[in-house]
């Protein structure tokens, strides 16, 4: 249930990913090689239903975009029917997820006033959905009285997990009512074995990749980090929003660029990290964690052996 506010700000759902790492699993599930983002992975609904319902108390229906790529159309579609058209991002390529948030809030900036957006990657777990959107709500409280900052949010982990990004919090940024932000003093992508767990005694922070910004704030991030890229998109930025033929030809000559490793990593000062404490979470990148996360929940996924998924 959104609530009034809610229309003064947007939301960004990535489900343009390719979920190869999954297949073995997604592919029992299905019967086809349609990527994760489309699967009913965890009970009935797929993880971009999931997803959908958990930002419905974000933002308003007609305030949420869907990236999404060319080649899964008659995925995505059927789920998507509901959609109003200029809220469907279709990507002719998956070239990682820093096009794919570049294109985004470029179209976003053509559709909208200004306003805060917030982006939320399609294949995640979370326990307690009302409890994790109150920590965006509070990045976006954070991100109106700061326009300059970007607000990742990073989860208290539970393992010492070598799969994803890790975050150590530096001296504390602004607090806003309930939330106290930290500068970003360390960011290792996918640490090895004998780091992550002196990480975890650190302190250290999952990377949850769930962001919130002003979309000009993350182009000027991105700027920063790949300025090539952002002047190929601005070149052509009418294109972008008028026709497809400009994305189709921009896409073909860009590189895969990952937004964690090639923009995040790279430690921008103006990034800040916004503590998640009291909800379960999990990127349901390998069939290992979808497995543990079906066992958790009694969910038929638990009786599927590892080693017939990979």
């Amino acid at each position: 249930m959104v609530t009034s506010g809610t229309k003064s700000r947007w939301a960004l759902i990535l489900a343009g990913g390719d979920g190869r790492r999954l297949r073995p699993l997604t592919r029992q599930l299905v019967g086809d090689d349609r990527p994760k983002q489309f699967c009913p992975v965890l009970g009935r609904e797929t993880l971009l239903e999931q997803t959908r319902r958990r930002v419905a108390g974000f933002a308003a229906h007609e305030c949420v975009l869907v990236v999404v790529v060319h080649a899964h159309e008659r995925f995505y579609a059927p789920l998507l029917a509901d959609v109003p058209s200029r809220c469907i991002v279709i990507q002719p390529e998956n070239r990682g997820t820093a096009p794919a948030i570049l294109y985004s809030v470029l179209r976003l900036a053509t559709m909208t006033p200004v306003a805060p957006v917030a982006v939320f990657p399609s294949d995640h777990y979370v326990s307690d959905d009302a409890e994790f959107i109150a920590h965006v709500e509070g990045a976006v409280q954070v991100v109106l009285a700061r326009p300059d900052l970007v607000v990742l949010l990073g989860v208290t982990p539970d393992t010492a997990e070598v799969e994803y990004g890790w975050i150590e919090p530096g001296r504390p940024v602004t607090s806003r009512g309930l939330w106290t932000l930290y500068r970003v003093l360390n960011f290792w992508e996918k640490p090895s074995a004998a780091l992550a767990p002196r990480l975890w005694t650190r302190g250290c922070l999952w990377n949850s990749f769930v962001m919130v910004a002003y979309p000009s704030t993350f182009i000027t991030l991105l700027q920063r980090a790949l300025p090539s890229l952002v002047d190929e998109c601005l070149r052509v930025r009418l294109g972008l929003a008028t026709s497809f033929d400009s994305v189709r030809q921009l896409y073909a000559d860009l590189p895969s660029l990952d937004f964690s490793q090639h923009v995040l990593a790279t430690r921008p000062p103006n990034l800040v990290v916004l503590p998640v404490t009291g909800v379960a979470w999990c990127d349901l990148g390998t069939p290992q964690r979808v497995i543990a996360i079906g066992a958790r929940l009694g969910s038929p996924r638990e009786g599927m052996e590892e080693d017939r998924v990979g």
